[in-house]
């Protein structure tokens, strides 16, 4: 079993599902934690809570990513907290879909790069300032970033960029020993936009189709390959994109 004893990490957007199964994967394995939320105090207090229970320190930091002071004060109240972060996860993020290109509104855009993009090159950003040595820093990107996919422009747009910039940000810091890299999931059930199993059936049926296994990803799928990207299993794994998809091609 991996293990991240002494490690801290910065989870953002892990009050609810990808992010807090990472966070609570990471809290199973020794971290202690700094859980990030910008509305939904309660489900963050219920995570910390649940990682309480593991043994392992955690707080809670409310920031609003779209903010770049926000951040800075997230990774300002991380590092007061305890000393120092070892591994960053840029994961807040916002779907926006089935809407055409020609349907998306110039509000609808900001929010969605605001969140997205700027809030997560900020994130990256601020990790790179503040990791220590040999730490993890990764992005949980989206297969739309891979297969594109109508209806998505805005929100596939908004994932591709920090993509690149987890190229670019793996080669200016790889020398301190830091890997970047992302996690790029397929669509996840019981998350997002599809924590209502009724949600969206269209869209569903044919992300099922296109995946040979027939089904769309689990959190714990996600939060297995975020356990290899901070764990020392991949300490020379840098600069990567690793689908999560079950071999789906569209």
């Amino acid at each position: 079993m991996n293990s991240l004893n002494n490690k801290v990490a910065v989870i953002t957007g892990s009050a609810r599902g990808l992010g807090k199964a990472i966070a609570e994967r990471y809290a199973a394995l020794g971290a202690d934690i700094v859980i990030n939320y910008s509305r939904d105090k309660a489900s963050a207090d219920e995570v910390v809570s649940n990682i309480k229970a593991m043994g392992v320190k955690v707080i809670a930091v409310q920031a609003d990513v779209s903010k770049v002071a926000d951040i800075e004060r997230l990774f300002a109240e991380a590092k007061a907290a305890f000393g120092k972060i070892d591994i960053v996860v840029a994961n807040a993020g916002i779907e926006l879909v089935e809407t055409p290109v020609v349907d998306f509104t110039e509000e609808q855009f900001d929010r969605v790069f605001g969140i997205n993009t700027k809030g997560t090159y900020f994130t990256m950003q601020q990790a790179a300032k503040n990791v220590e040595d040999n730490g993890r820093i990764i992005y949980i990107a989206s297969s739309t970033t891979s297969f594109p996919v109508p209806g998505m422009a805005v929100y596939g747009g908004s994932k591709t960029t920090p993509r690149y910039l987890v190229d670019i940000l793996s080669k200016e810091i790889g020398h301190r020993g830091v890997t970047v890299n992302s996690i790029i999931p397929f669509a996840v059930d019981h998350s997002g936009i599809f924590a209502d199993a009724d949600s969206y059936p269209e869209l569903r049926k044919q992300l099922l189709d296109s995946c040979p296994m027939g089904r769309l990803a689990e959190v714990e799928d996600v939060a297995n390959a975020a356990e290899f990207f901070a764990s020392d299993l991949s300490s020379f794994v840098n600069g990567q994109h690793l689908l999560v998809n079950g071999g789906a091609t569209n």
